[in-house]
């Protein structure tokens, strides 16, 4: 299986590296570890300035912190290249309805990060932030991604980085700050019901952009939407809580089953249209 064809494109000068670089935790709180055990289910998209029960970090992170130049490692490169499609794709998206796409950051970052949503580590998988419109990933995740969940291959990879994009654009359109108030007025099976919602929109998102990338720029080979296919199944919270747990509590998912993160997806990938994307008005999810 070849994979996509994503040499020689344009990456994006939106990269911010911070691998190896220590980050204290002090400033976050204590606990931290007992809120990732929690959070090892929830791997995709999560907003931690929902999920992280801590004191949030405001200010920028320490001038130790700040992006070092990139270094020019394969995966670095495929990241910058897959966060530069989007760019191109969200940017005529909006376009076409009026609208000015502000680009996000993507930052890596290795063993653990200070977001202005809070102290994360890598156990919790790539997020979005919408307090400072960055996504970060520690690359690891793509090694947990071929070993762990068996969703090998760069368009699943791909696939992640524009789910995480989708949640900017969410943020961007004031969807962000409209599920976040409504979660905070419900109970917490409420909010978990609404947080699917949010995550398939995402997933919808993706599959957007998934369309246009291969409709436009021709990146896709054969079996690249299998992988995309393969990962969105892989992260559903049914099949992790049945690796991780053994028994599926439906009550406590929060990003949908397997069936509906590929369903989400496809119906992003074969309409290549984000009003199709309402998964809040959806009477079958």
């Amino acid at each position: 299986m070849n994979g996509m064809r994503w040499q020689n494109q344009r990456r994006s000068e939106n990269v911010e590296d911070r691998r190896g670089v220590t980050v204290k935790r002090g400033i976050a709180g204590a606990g931290i570890g007992t809120v990732i055990l929690v959070l090892l289910s929830l791997y995709f998209g999560i907003d931690p300035s929902v999920v992280l029960q801590q004191v949030q970090e405001t200010g920028p992170p320490p001038v130790s912190q700040q992006e070092q130049t990139v270094r020019q490692d394969p995966t670095s490169q495929f990241v910058s290249v897959v966060l530069a499609d989007t760019e191109t794709t969200w940017h005529e998206i909006f376009r076409r309805s009026g609208r000015t796409y502000e680009e996000p950051k993507l930052v890596l970052f290795s063993g653990a990060v200070q977001s202005a949503c809070g102290f994360a580590q890598a156990a919790m998988g790539p997020f979005y932030c919408p307090g400072d419109r960055k996504v970060y990933i520690d690359l690891s995740f793509f090694e947990d991604m071929k070993n762990r969940f068996q969703a090998p291959g760069d368009f699943a990879q791909a696939y992640v980085i524009a789910h995480e994009v989708g949640h900017h654009v969410q943020n961007l359109l004031g969807i962000t700050d409209q599920t976040q108030r409504a979660m905070q007025q419900m109970s917490k099976v409420e909010a978990n019901q609404l947080s699917v919602r949010v995550e398939l929109q995402a997933d919808c998102f993706a599959g957007v952009w998934g369309c246009h990338a291969d409709k436009v720029r021709n990146i896709l080979e054969s079996g690249d939407l299998e992988e995309a296919l393969g990962a969105a199944s892989a992260i559903g919270d049914d099949r992790i809580m049945k690796q991780t747990r053994g028994t599926i509590v439906p009550d406590a998912f929060t990003h949908g089953t397997s069936e509906q993160r590929v369903r989400w997806f496809k119906r992003g990938f074969e309409s290549g249209d984000p009003g199709q994307c309402d998964a809040f008005n959806a009477k079958y999810l």
